[in-house]
């Protein structure tokens, strides 16, 4: 989804293709500007001057290389960006702004981000493929017989999903009405929320409506996201709802209670002790799947062997240390690599590029927290052969 801020800019929300977009820029220099953000007053007051001083240290470092001109150019929607009082006041808990020639863009995140600047080749995206990883995200249906809702988060947040374009008729809370054909993501079913009564009426008019809603989840949200589905439901309606479901991402067990009477927070606490034993499952896992293959030899955690490897093509899965940097320049055509300063000009962080080779050689890439992985050297590689 786009907007635009009063002075013209575009803010885009985060996706895939928005990723692969950003990849894709190759005409630098590119800049890097993360910085986390507050929701509320008075904390937000802050934001925008915390970000004019990240500006100007962007300012500094292209000038070690660029002509003031270039750089006045490349700074002016950043600039114009710090006037905006009115993004400012919609912010969230973090932000990636990312300029080029011809290109800028402003990203919010329902997440903190580490605070950052960088002046490269190429964008710094190792936060935003955290950010989009589907490690520790999840889904919330919040179900009940007069409506759902939608939430996406992680271990940290958790944000309600616009979901009345997708899913129309079903969050028409007026008891008894029926909704519009075509509901719930085209089921073409006319969905009763007051489901009042008793016998195998009222329970057939409950599975219609919950056999449309899951239709409509599964549609519109689990299968473009691949995010784990957790349902928030009175007991009694969790099982019926499993009994028709046909999503592969709709998790066993979820949160027995009454959503409507729980805040945001409790919601996403009982949502992530769902989660967390399945995320920390995976990332054993595949740790455990690096070091058989380290030991065959189809696998390494040295940095020059793996962006040998990355350059051929040859790398199924490579893990991240999420706040490990390592300064140098990387030959995405050869794959040697070169260590510098990191605030020397068109330096970025290697691990960042690795990440951005292996994805587009069709690998996949996750970013993991120290605390949950340990990466001596700050990356794991995993090989096809």
């Amino acid at each position: 989804m786009k907007t635009m801020t009063s002075t013209g800019q575009e803010i885009t929300s985060l996706t895939g293709d928005v990723l692969k977009e950003v990849s894709a820029i190759a005409n630098g220099p590119c800049l890097s500007l993360y910085q986390p953000t507050h929701r509320r007053h008075p904390e937000n007051q802050e934001d925008p001057i915390r970000f004019r001083n990240l500006v100007k240290e962007l300012e500094a470092s292209l000038h070690q290389k660029y002509p003031a001109a270039e750089a006045k150019q490349l700074l002016e929607p950043f600039h114009a960006l710090a006037q905006d009082g009115e993004f400012w006041n919609h912010a969230l808990e973090g932000l990636a702004v990312l300029g080029a020639p011809g290109y800028f863009r402003a990203l919010r995140f329902s997440q903190p981000v580490d605070e950052l600047v960088v002046v490269a080749d190429s964008f710094h995206t190792k936060p935003l493929r955290r950010f989009l990883q589907t490690a520790d995200r999840y889904h919330v249906l919040s179900l009940s017989l007069h409506g759902i809702r939608l939430f996406e988060g992680n271990r940290r947040s958790l944000d309600e999903v616009d979901m009345t374009k997708a899913v129309p008729g079903t969050i028409d809370k007026t008891t008894g009405e029926e909704s519009p054909e075509g509901a719930a993501g085209g089921a073409g079913l006319p969905l009763r929320h007051g489901l009042g009564g008793k016998g195998t009426e009222a329970d057939n008019e409950a599975d219609r409506y919950f056999r449309a809603v899951d239709r409509a989840v599964l549609e519109h949200y689990s299968r473009p996201s691949g995010l784990p589905l957790i349902l928030a439901a009175l007991p009694e309606h969790h099982h019926r709802f499993h009994e028709v479901s046909q999503n592969p991402f709709l998790v066993a067990g979820g949160i027995k209670i009454n959503p409507e009477s729980l805040s945001a927070d409790k919601l996403r606490e009982l949502a992530w002790e769902v989660v967390e034993p399945q995320y920390q499952a995976r990332l054993e896992t595949l740790h455990g799947e690096f070091e058989q293959a380290k030991a065959r030899g189809t696998g390494s955690d040295e940095i020059a062997e793996v962006a040998e490897a990355a350059v051929a093509g040859r790398v199924a899965t490579l893990m991240v240390e999420a706040g490990r940097e390592i300064a140098g320049r990387l030959d995405v055509e050869t794959g040697r690599i070169e260590k510098a300063k990191l605030d020397a000009p068109d330096v970025d962080d290697m691990l960042d590029d690795l990440g951005e080779l292996v994805t587009k050689m069709g690998g996949t890439v996750l970013v993991v927290p120290a605390e949950r992985v340990s990466l001596p050297t700050g990356l794991a590689a995993t090989y096809r052969y």
